[in-house]
């Protein structure tokens, strides 16, 4: 198997981890006060379902390997985003606090890495 499938499963198991289990199942109680805090706490356990819904699909997407260079752009648009909001509006929620995002530049870099050094 080679780097580039491996990191491919590996950004889709992450998507689908933080989706489905984290989001859509709530077992990660977490992810739902973030949601609730920045989005508003009336709305956020479905808020929070369809976000996990919509990272399910990322992960779909992945593995589809449809417009894969687009979808690595979208990833790290989303992960950026995601991070700002998160680091300036709730890093006490944070499981590593404002040094997530430094695992979320690793992240980044890893996708950027893997699309557009090692794709051809």
């Amino acid at each position: 198997m080679t780097v580039e499938r491996v990191l491919t499963y590996f950004f889709a198991a992450v998507w689908l981890v933080n989706g489905l289990f984290c989001k859509v199942l709530d077992l990660v109680p977490r992810h739902r006060e973030i949601v609730g805090r920045i989005l508003g706490e009336t709305h956020a356990p479905l808020l929070t379902k369809l976000i996990g819904g919509a990272e399910i699909g990322m992960a779909i997407w992945i593995l589809s390997g449809i417009a894969r260079r687009g979808n690595a752009i979208f990833q790290i648009v989303i992960i950026a985003a995601m991070n700002i909001m998160e680091f300036l509006l709730v890093p006490d929620l944070l499981l590593f606090g404002r040094a997530n995002s430094i695992i979320a530049l690793f992240f980044i870099g890893l996708i950027a890495y893997k699309e557009f050094a090692l794709s051809d």
